[in-house]
């Protein structure tokens, strides 16, 4: 039998990271609607998701520990540690896989008996194209890690790092969606004000971005040698490519992703 047929996944708070990864694996049908329970506190939350997947949905985390053997951690990373005690006799020798950023398996190895891991994704999980790291800790067995990948391998990319990697990976997976938005936007943004419509300009942006993204995929050609593939010297790429050299683009998304991970550094040390 497959795993999507022998396991019950568990989530506790079922809000925007983890709903995405529920309505991720719903949409590649890893296992039936009944398979998954999830606990979350808000009830408009809570019927959404209900609505949408036809996952079962409660209010207590208790009853998710109880029926689920494997579950996913989906609180805020202030909160993991202190759920994990309330419910450490329920998770005992279970595997338990915490989506918060800032909370090291050590903290949470203290907090509870059970097998933990980390994995760290992105809300395009709810498209299966999540690109998410994952990391084992002392417990954790070489079966908990082949669940593991082929949970988060079917609604994207995963990789597996070691703990001391996973700042990384939430800063370059976890937030950078919202920096790729951020330069849709703004590629968006210039359109507009150079006379394009809004919606002509914003889908355009949108296609640009995914088109270019799926060729370097495909092609495998490096960010440079694509570049080159569009550039002609003197012409309208370069030009552009030179203000963005002059403005540091490079840098200034460079230094996004060291300030997204000095964050969750940060708050490891907060969460222990």
């Amino acid at each position: 039998m497959s795993a999507s047929q022998t396991h019950k996944l568990g989530f506790i708070g079922a809000g925007k990271l983890a709903g995405s990864v529920i309505r991720g694996l719903m949409r590649a049908k890893f296992c039936a609607p009944e398979k998954i329970i999830a606990s979350e506190p808000n009830e408009q939350t809570r019927a959404a998701l209900e609505k949408e997947t036809r996952v079962s949905v409660t209010a207590e985390n208790a009853e998710v520990a109880e029926k689920a053997d494997v579950i996913f951690i989906g609180v805020k990373p202030g909160m993991v540690v202190g759920v994990l005690r309330d419910l450490a006799p329920r998770i005992d020798n279970k595997l338990v896989i915490s989506l918060a950023g800032g909370v090291r398996i050590a903290s949470m190895e203290k907090a509870a008996h059970a097998r933990f891991m980390r994995a760290l994704t992105n809300t395009p999980s709810a498209i299966c194209q999540a690109a998410t790291g994952i990391t084992r800790g002392s417990r954790s067995t070489n079966e908990d890690v082949d669940l593991a990948r082929k949970i988060f391998g079917i609604i994207g990319v995963v990789v597996e790092v070691d703990e001391s990697q996973i700042d990384i990976i939430t800063a370059l997976s976890g937030s950078g969606p919202a920096f790729v938005y951020a330069i849709i936007d703004s590629l968006a943004a210039g359109g507009l004000k150079l006379g394009l419509p809004k919606n002509v300009s914003s889908g355009l942006a949108i296609q640009t971005v995914l088109g270019a993204a799926e060729l370097m995929r495909e092609s495998k050609m490096s960010a440079g040698d694509l570049i080159k593939m569009v550039v002609t010297p003197g012409g309208t790429t370069a030009a552009g490519l030179a203000v963005m050299e002059k403005m540091k683009t490079r840098e200034s998304l460079i230094a996004a992703v060291e300030a997204a991970t000095k964050r969750g550094q940060e708050m490891a040390k907060e969460n222990s």
